[in-house]
């Protein structure tokens, strides 16, 4: 199942938008706060960002610095001299070379507004559009969480929560389509359309819809990772021989993805920390236990990350999952899952005996009927 991302989401990307190298500037007007209060500014890539901090004096800040990109970045305001942490007081932000003046009429930086800047301008225009999803989604939450964890484990209920969740993607994605189709050459439409596609489910529509980009927004690097995604897709699509792979079992043995060759192998996504896997855990196992004796098995690839062994070790016993696991324990940066293309868990391939891939994203009561097609039942 590809990851369910709320539209508020697609207001939190990765990565940029290729520019000549410049500087960017931030003058902001925060209320009247004054020191000890401190603005913090970090922004750059996930694995070394940059944080910059300034003193507040009479609600006023400055950062200046310089970009190559356009480039997410977070605001945040310590109303004392504590370290910056947790989510606190923030704000999104898009840097580029250009001079950006944020102003709030209170001393929260929260809902700030930012001049000066078209992308975070289209971006402050779909966070109107998005207010009434978001607030669902933390309707959704409360409802989660706010009976303890005894009532998560009640199946009636968290069918109606998935329900909720599924109504509130579909209502996300349908906003974000129709902010793209008003502001094709917006860098944030770029944004929406990459977390809304499902390039693995269908790489040709996926493809014709990115060609609808100007040629500027196709060379960025968000555009250059939808262009690879796509390009991954085809590689993996059904009819496509399944690329070859070596990582190691839970006993440190490397175990090759070919070494199946000859049964029907469902190549499994998962990690310990993925509750959609965990809650499809059930049909995998029931469709291993109806058809391990017909020539079909599981080949389970976990992305749980440095250091989490035990925790798939764990979950492997728990869910009573007796098929082969291996795992690289690289997180997201498994090294299989970067091979396919993967973006989202749970996901899987249905490799036939020659290693030709005949389905992807079977589960549920689909994975039996589409073994009992193939083995009968």
């Amino acid at each position: 199942m590809k990851k369910i991302v709320l539209i508020a989401a697609c207001l939190l990307p990765l990565a940029v938008m290729a520019q000549s190298p410049g500087k960017f500037s931030i003058t902001a007007k925060v209320g009247n706060l004054g020191s000890p209060a401190k603005a913090f500014l970090t922004y750059g890539p996930k694995d070394n960002p940059i944080t910059d901090s300034v003193d507040i004096v009479g609600g006023k800040f400055v950062f200046t610095g310089t970009v190559t990109d356009i480039s997410m970045a977070t605001l945040k305001i310590k109303h004392d001299t504590a370290p910056a942490k947790g989510k606190g007081d923030e704000f999104t932000i898009y840097l580029e070379p250009v001079p950006m003046q944020v102003v709030s009429a209170t001393d929260s930086i929260k809902h700030a507004v930012v001049t000066g800047s078209k992308v975070n301008e289209d971006a402050a225009k779909l966070r109107v559009l998005a207010k009434p999803v978001v607030e669902k989604n933390e309707a959704l939450r409360n409802d989660l969480f706010a009976n303890g964890p005894d009532v998560r484990k009640d199946e009636e209920f968290m069918k109606q929560i998935m329900a909720r969740k599924e109504s509130i993607k579909n209502e996300a994605n349908e906003i974000q389509k129709a902010f793209i189709a008003a502001n094709p050459d917006s860098y944030i439409s770029l944004l929406a359309y990459q977390m809304i596609t499902d390039v693995q489910a269908d790489p040709k529509a996926a493809e014709a819809g990115f060609n609808k980009f100007p040629a500027a927004l196709k060379a960025t690097d968000v555009g250059k990772s939808i262009r690879k995604a796509i390009d991954q897709a085809k590689q993996t699509g059904v009819g496509k021989t399944a690329m070859d792979f070596t990582q190691n079992d839970v006993n440190d043995k490397p175990v090759k993805l070919s070494d199946f060759r000859g049964k029907y192998v469902l190549l499994d996504f998962w990690a310990s920390w993925c509750g959609p896997c965990r809650q499809e855990n059930p049909n995998v196992v029931a469709a291993y236990n109806k058809f391990k004796d017909k020539k079909f098995t599981v080949l389970g690839v976990s992305l749980d990350g440095p250091g989490k062994k035990q925790d798939w070790l764990n979950a492997i016993e728990k869910d009573g999952l007796a098929w082969t696991q291996v795992s690289d324990l690289q997180g997201w940066k498994n090294a299989a899952s970067n091979m396919y293309g993967v973006t989202g868990i749970p996901a899987n391939y249905l490799i036939d005996p020659t290693g030709k891939i005949i389905a992807k994203n079977v589960r549920g009561e689909e994975l039996q009927k589409k073994l009992a097609e193939l083995l009968g039942k």
